[in-house]
């Protein structure tokens, strides 16, 4: 594929298959396809015509999406329905939210996501797929060196009152030795403050994927530093606090700052190369968390998208390979 060819999620429909327009249907054709090869290949896949209910969600999760996850060590207010499935993101209806792959800040990350349309947005609403592999091309040969010596990645998490999620609701634990034995494997640095937890990660900035070996734009930078927050949010927040005090925040590796036009252009990059799914009630969106990132166009109207995560999760050993791999170019 070219530059200047436009990449799409692959549609899966029952009439493809000649099969029922139904879980059914929809387990008949799992079961007929490589859907692992299939998904690697196309990157996401849309299966709309099943009419998937939120009765028989569990079935189709259970076929498209083995060995579901807890959103552990997330950092975005979404609730959990049981049996790991939860809602979406819960920002405002009128913000968009920006192209990024899933947990790509942390040391393990799905494999996998699975969004459900419970119910679609009056206007509006599209969740928006990238090539990441396209996402890293068309980032500015200078942006990318920048980054080349990795992130630093710093969480402020409140014990119960406080911007921004507490340590409880991110590890979906109230045991601070559970939670310092998953920051300890995942080679994190944390200290226990008067007001809650603060946390440093140093990730690299991109990854390979672990069948193919392509190299992907990998990471949250944009969503992390503040030049990424409506303006109105931005100036609100760096008058009450200083960035190091921000519920999140990321700096490069060795603690510089990270220019805001590097994130604005990060950010427009993604954005370009976005392709939206235009949701329709019952349809499912599988995306291999790697090779594709995600984003939310804002809407208006009730909406309702639930998203699942499958592993097996991936460990981050990221940081020197990745690192000499950017900044080469």
């Amino acid at each position: 594929m070219t530059e200047d060819e436009t990449w799409q999620p692959t549609e899966i429909a029952p009439m493809a298959f000649d099969v029922s327009a139904d879980v059914a249907g929809l387990t008949a054709v799992a079961s007929r396809i490589d859907l692992d090869t299939i998904l690697i290949r196309h990157r996401a896949l849309v299966f709309r015509g099943f009419d998937i209910t939120p009765a028989t969600l569990d079935a189709a999760v259970d076929r498209l999406l083995p060995n579901r996850l807890a959103y552990l060590h997330g950092n975005t207010p979404r609730v959990n329905l049981g049996d790991n499935i939860y809602t979406s993101t819960e920002y405002p209806a009128e913000q968009s939210i920006s192209m990024h792959s899933e947990l790509s800040y942390a040391h393990r990350w799905p494999a996998r996501l699975l969004f459900y349309c419970e119910h679609p947005a009056r206007s509006g609403g599209a969740t928006a797929i990238c090539d990441t592999g396209r996402w890293l091309a068309s980032i500015d040969p200078a942006v990318r060196h920048a980054f080349g010596a990795g992130l630093r990645y710093t969480q402020n998490l409140h014990s119960g009152r406080g911007l921004g999620r507490s340590w409880q609701e991110t590890f979906e634990t109230d045991d601070r030795d559970e939670v310092e034995r998953f920051l300890a494997d995942g080679h994190a640095s944390w200290s226990w403050t008067q007001n809650g937890l603060r946390v440093t990660q140093d990730r690299s900035a991109t990854t390979l994927h672990s069948v193919t070996g392509e190299e992907v734009w990998f990471n949250q930078v944009d969503q992390w530093h503040h030049a990424g927050l409506p303006g109105e949010v931005r100036a609100a927040l760096l008058e009450l606090l200083t960035e190091d005090e921000m519920p999140q925040s990321v700096t490069f590796a060795d603690g510089t700052p990270i220019p805001a036009d590097h994130v604005t252009h990060v950010r427009e990059m993604g954005w370009r190369h976005a392709v939206d799914v235009d949701w329709r009630a019952g349809e499912l969106l599988l995306v291999d968390n790697v090779l594709a990132a995600h984003a939310r166009r804002s809407y208006s109207g009730p909406r309702r998208v639930l998203v699942a995560m499958s592993g097996p999760t991936h460990r981050d050993t990221r940081a020197a390979a990745h690192a000499s791999v950017i900044s080469s170019r």
